[in-house]
């Protein structure tokens, strides 16, 4: 006699989403990538303009100390965006990669279907919100 799995708190127990839900979640997360990596390009011109503008020392005394610990205040944290923005763009790209192989849409932790709302909403989590929830415990 085969084991049942729990029913869904979802009330979906299907264990994939269909080749036509992939293909929408596809062009959700490409149209997410095209933005990422516009904002990410935006980012690392706007830092390496600072780079290029930060050898101007024509002014003197305290406010130059102050002008450099803004600027370089500001520089890290365009530093720390830009990394927090490529994280996601990576993020974004190995859910593609999950789409490809079958994988996309199951929890990494449960095996269920992680909820449609949820992957709209994050297309590229790898966990269902129980199963973030157990993590927190």
């Amino acid at each position: 006699m085969a084991h049942k799995q729990p029913k869904s708190t979802t009330g979906d127990d299907r264990t994939r989403y269909s080749e036509d839900e992939l293909k929408e979640f596809e062009a959700l997360i490409n149209k997410k990538l095209d933005k990422a990596r516009d904002e990410y390009r935006i980012l690392k011109e706007t830092l390496n303009r600072n780079n290029d503008e930060g050898t101007d020392a024509t002014s003197g005394g305290n406010t130059k100390v102050l002008e450099d610990g803004a600027e370089t205040a500001e520089k890290e944290n365009l530093s720390q965006l830009a990394a927090r923005q490529q994280k996601y763009i990576t993020n974004l790209e190995n859910a593609l990669v999950r789409i490809k192989n079958g994988t996309y849409g199951i929890c990494s932790v449960t095996g269920k279907l992680i909820p449609k709302e949820r992957l709209i909403a994050v297309p590229h989590t790898t966990q269902s919100i129980e199963a973030k929830m157990m993590q927190q415990d």
